[in-house]
């Protein structure tokens, strides 16, 4: 169970089996579904207790987000099970999910979700060669304004102006989401919350995780005991 949050990704929750709740800022009352699709920077909280979930982000500036924001017609998008149903049909409804099947899954399902680019935010060039260098590895280590602006080649207030037009955010809230996902990579990839902190710039730990529990809904240490019970599923044995 999630308490309120909101980030820039796009996120697609689908229960292998049961359903969930949602609600958002608009709804009076939570709205029960199979799954739901949840457009960029919506406060919502989300309660899929008992239930195992596939969770996919999509970045809302990418080809993909950009389709899967027109085909949005509502903040929020509910799933029945037919549908749900549908969307799983090439993975395993119990059981640890194959490596090789996520791929070919997250292809052919923004391909069933996703509508024409026709409407979508249109992504000033220099916007977007400015997100291919703050998505660079290593990250970018000057982030200040006068900085990216130059490598974006525009002015620190048309810069300002044109990523805000662009990407649906300013630019200060998305480096934060940027650096937050930088930690929720490497924390579940195994690293602790403090290595996590450090490799993505947040000031400690308990930085991090006021952070993350605003964005995410949820603290470092449940993504943590996730991502090990994940990885120990996929090391067991099999028992046939």
């Amino acid at each position: 169970m999630s308490s309120k949050h909101a980030h820039h990704a796009m996120h697609l929750m689908l229960c292998r089996t049961g359903t969930l709740s949602i609600r958002v800022d608009s709804a009076k009352k939570d709205a029960r579904a199979a799954g739901v699709l949840v457009g960029p920077d919506v406060p919502h909280a989300l309660d899929a207790r008992g239930a195992e979930v596939v969770l996919l982000f999509v970045e809302p500036e990418s080809h993909d987000g950009l389709r899967l924001r027109a085909s949005l017609t509502e903040s929020v998008r509910l799933f029945d099970e037919a549908a749900r149903d549908a969307l799983l049909a090439s993975l395993p409804r119990e059981g640890p999910i194959p490596h090789a099947a996520i791929g070919p899954w997250m292809e052919s399902t923004l391909e069933a979700l996703a509508g024409p680019t026709t409407g979508a935010p249109r992504m000033h060039p220099r916007v977007r060669k400015l997100l291919r260098h703050l998505r660079s590895d290593p990250a970018p280590e000057d982030t200040s304004l006068e900085a990216l602006a130059e490598v974006a080649g525009l002015s620190s207030g048309r810069l300002m102006h044109a990523f805000t037009e662009s990407t649906g955010v300013p630019l200060r809230p998305y480096l934060l989401w940027l650096r937050l996902q930088r930690a929720a990579g490497a924390i579940a990839s195994g690293r602790t919350a403090g290595e996590a902190a450090h490799a993505a710039g947040f000031s400690d730990s308990a930085h991090l995780t006021r952070t993350f529990r605003r964005m995410f809904g949820t603290t470092p240490s449940f993504l943590q005991r996730r991502s090990q019970f994940v990885q120990a599923q996929a090391k067991a044995p099999d028992a046939s």
